[in-house]
């Protein structure tokens, strides 16, 4: 999870093109146990962006995102939100939902 440098919601809202913003934390079982398909998803979409947050109480960025369970991955494409999962289980509807803020 990177939270060296971070970001602001406006920071995000900004970037054009398809973005996937991932708030989880590196002690989360559910994170540790989703990142293989999640990693694998991502790398056949080498164009779309992938914001990982370190997320946790008190964390302003994941409320602003309304985020309650991690991991959580949103979907975005121009600043618009487009699509969330959270705790996905399968590669499949990351893919799908890859492919809605690709085209």
């Amino acid at each position: 999870m990177n939270q060296d440098n971070p970001m602001e919601r406006a920071d995000i809202d900004r970037i054009s093109g398809p973005v996937v913003v991932e708030f989880g934390a590196g002690w989360c079982e559910y994170c540790q146990a989703a990142q293989p398909i999640i990693t694998a998803a991502l790398l056949l979409h080498p164009n779309v962006v992938h914001i990982k947050i370190e997320d946790g109480k008190g964390q302003r960025l994941g409320r602003t995102f309304a985020v309650k369970l991690w991991p959580t991955l949103v979907f975005m494409k121009d600043g618009v939100e487009l699509n969330r999962l959270v705790r996905p289980a399968r590669s499949q509807e990351i893919t799908d939902a890859l492919n809605m803020i690709i085209s």
